[in-house]
Order: structure tokens, then C-alpha cells, then sequence
């Protein structure tokens, strides 16, 4: 393992063909880096897959990005550290393309969740270091809006959105608060809807990992 700003798990990639795509996985609050990493054998094997622990501990193998309260009213976050995390992922996705030597134009980021929420924070807001980025069960936050990239360097991003309308810990309305928020920036947006809670099922994976795969088509 290479020393790195943030606790991680790596997988190599299992078809090699130069330079490698990578891609960073981004768990939810309260989960751990190996949360997602379970997901890895069903993602394009051409990918370096990095998945990353979060910096705040809750506890026992609890983490998070930032603490948040969820209230009546919507979330309550933290957004010091909120912020203080975006930071640290773009220090740790330049570190981690030097330190396994992947292609800086092949940068993905998958999160779910709270995950979700700092993949949008990193990419709307340094899409130069980004080439793509899934956000699942998520949200995007209105402290990043002022920090939103210009449209010039936002043209034909791709997002992929993914959202359960049975969600009871982010709601579908933030799914479709989303949906909006990125048609109005001139990004390419795919967005689905599913009848599922705050999960990842069997068909929204699907959809994720025919997205990721036809990015990295595209880019050859």
C-alpha cells in the first residue's frame, strides 16, 4: 500500500491494457472503506479501484465525511467539515494518480449516499481532475453552489444519477433536486429512478456498471 492522506483499499486492475482508469469509491456516513470496495468484482475490470475511508470517525469502524443530523426539516450538516473533506479527496485523488500511476484523464468517482454528495462537491467544482462521476442515493449541497465550476469547463460532464423513490433517508425529492440542479449546467446528465429504498439493487448496479464501462469505451 502507498501512503496516502486517507485510509484506502485497492484493487488492481484485472485487465491491464497501459495506463490504468481509475476509478475512487466513496461510502456513506456511518460505513467504512469496505463498504463499497464489496462491489469491485461486478465493476469494468480495466479500472485501479480505490476505495476510501472517510476522515471523521463515529465510532467502531464507523465513518463520515462530514456529521449530519437529520431532522424534519432536511439534513443538518457540518459544513466546515464538509468542506475540509473536499479538500482532502482532491489532495488524495492527485496523490493517488501519481503514487499508482493512472491516467489523470481516466479519474471516475463513485459515491453513495454521503459519498454521492462529496463526488458532486469534487466534480462540480474541479471537473478539470474528474472525468466522470456516479452519484447513488445522494444529494448535492447548497454550500457548493457558489463554488461551481463555470459552464465552459462543465460542458458535456457526464453525471449518472441514481435514486431509490422509496428512499427514507434522502428522499427521492433530493434525487430530483439533483436531476434539476445538473440540467441547468451544461453537463451530460443520465438520471433513473428505482423502486428501491436507500440502497444499491440489483438493477441500479447494472446501470452503474454499463455507465462506467461505456465512459471508459468512449474514451478509448
Amino acid at each position: 500500500m502507498k501512503t496516502l492522506p486517507l485510509v484506502y483499499l485497492v484493487r488492481q486492475p484485472i485487465i491491464e491494457a497501459g495506463t490504468p482508469p481509475l476509478l475512487l469509491l466513496l461510502h456513506g456516513i456511518g460505513s467504512n472503506e469496505h463498504d463499497l470496495y464489496g462491489l469491485a468484482p461486478f465493476l469494468d475490470k480495466r479500472f485501479l479501484i480505490i476505495s476510501v475511508r472517510a476522515p471523521n470517525t463515529l465510532g467502531p469502524g464507523s465513518y463520515a465525511w462530514f456529521e449530519a443530523d437529520f431532522t424534519p426539516q432536511g439534513p443538518v450538516i457540518n459544513p466546515e467539515q464538509a468542506e475540509a473533506s473536499r479538500k482532502t479527496l482532491i489532495t488524495f485523488l492527485k496523490e493517488a494518480i501519481t503514487a499508482y500511476g493512472a491516467d489523470p484523464k481516466q479519474v471516475y468517482l463513485m459515491g453513495f449516499s454521503q459519498g454521492a454528495i462529496m463526488s458532486a462537491s469534487v466534480a462540480l467544482t474541479q471537473p478539470e481532475l474528474v472525468a466522470g462521476a456516479v452519484l447513488m442515493s445522494g444529494r448535492i449541497l447548497p454550500e457548493i453552489r457558489p463554488l461551481i465550476a463555470s459552464n465552459e469547463e462543465l460542458s458535456d460532464f457526464p453525471f449518472l444519477v441514481v435514486h431509490g423513490t422509496a428512499d427514507m433517508v434522502l428522499p427521492i425529492t433530493h434525487g430530483r433536486a439533483s436531476r434539476e440542479i445538473l440540467s441547468s449546467l451544461p453537463v451530460y446528465l443520465t438520471y433513473h429512478e428505482y423502486p428501491m429504498g436507500h440502497e444499491v439493487n440489483q438493477e441500479s448496479l447494472s446501470d452503474v456498471t454499463t455507465w462506467l464501462s461505456e465512459q471508459l469505451d468512449k474514451a478509448r
